[in-house]
């Protein structure tokens, strides 16, 4: 039987990312996100906000980069899929939940830029230098939907 596990999330961080170390030295990053939607009641005829909260677990190379450029209020698109946890708390009682461990996090507007490395020119404000890449040359524009991750690197 086939089965498909994917999950698709923009939201913002509600708090800054949690970086921890597992024990065998990988870096995980805790986010949780608030993807919001909006309706409009049909009682009332009044829009409506409701918030869904999701817990997302990074790992790798990406967690530490998260940990980096990331803060409470930053936007991000999470590819990933869902994970079922269980476990008994301390009184012995049953607790589960489902969280999202993350394939690929894009950062789309982040609350907190990098420091330029010595030499370099801080960020052109273009949102693209804040990830690594090259400031823009005089004259030239940066392209849009050029493939580039937020890394600044080839998929």
């Amino acid at each position: 039987m086939a089965s498909f596990n994917k999950v698709v999330l923009l939201g913002n961080l509600t708090r800054d990312p949690e970086i921890k170390k597992s024990p065998g030295g990988v870096s995980v990053a805790k986010l949780r996100l608030a993807v919001n939607e909006t309706y409009r009641d049909r009682q009332t005829g009044q829009p409506k906000e409701v918030a869904c909260f999701v817990d997302v677990n990074v790992w790798d190379k990406q967690a530490d980069s998260c940990g980096q450029y990331l803060t409470r209020g930053s936007q991000v698109l999470v590819e990933g899929r869902l994970v079922y946890e269980e476990w008994k708390n301390a009184q012995g009682e049953s607790r589960n939940r489902l969280s999202v461990r993350a394939d690929r996090v894009q950062f789309i507007n982040t609350a907190r830029r990098p420091e330029p490395a010595p030499g370099s020119s801080p960020a052109s404000g273009d949102g693209r230098t804040a990830f690594g890449q090259s400031p823009a040359t005089p004259g030239s524009s940066p392209a849009s939907g050029d493939g580039r991750t937020a890394f600044g690197q080839s998929p």
